[in-house]
């Protein structure tokens, strides 16, 4: 409520959301089942996505929720850790890995696939581990205003 009207614009290009993926996880793949997953679609992405990228992952939630949860995650400012020391030790985790496959800038090759991984979270059934994860491009645009 209130006497405005919040818009955020983030265009991308289809390169990059068609690398974005949804995962239902069984809970006992935990953290690393997370990660595991993340890695795999970034680098099976490999110049699709127009590297390097940004990476919102979502974990949590339900089937729908995560991945509004990974579309959030991009609209952080870059390189703002997760407040959660459990979440950031998981956002470098993830990013060592990505940049250390090898993909590199546009997937010619290279130690610098991503220039960052945010994470959003969100409860969830115990019965469930939902997981997305959503590519931005090189680019990373977006913009947020209040009228």
């Amino acid at each position: 409520m209130g006497d405005g009207l919040e818009i955020t614009m983030a265009p991308k290009g289809g390169g990059a959301e068609n690398m974005s993926q949804v995962k239902m996880l069984p809970p006992s793949a935990g953290p690393k089942g997370v990660e595991d997953f993340v890695v795999e679609a970034v680098v099976k992405g490999g110049g699709n996505p127009c590297p390097p990228t940004v990476i919102g992952v979502g974990v949590g939630g339900t089937f729908e929720k995560v991945a509004y949860l990974a579309k959030k995650a991009l609209m952080w400012p870059l390189g703002k850790p997760n407040a959660d020391p459990r979440y950031a030790e998981l956002e470098q985790k993830i990013l060592k890995r990505i940049n250390d496959s090898g993909v590199g800038p546009q997937g010619l090759g290279g130690n610098t696939t991503s220039f960052w991984v945010h994470i959003e979270h969100a409860p969830c059934h115990l019965a469930s581990l939902p997981a997305a994860v959503n590519v931005n491009c090189h680019a990373h645009r977006h913009a947020h205003r209040t009228l």
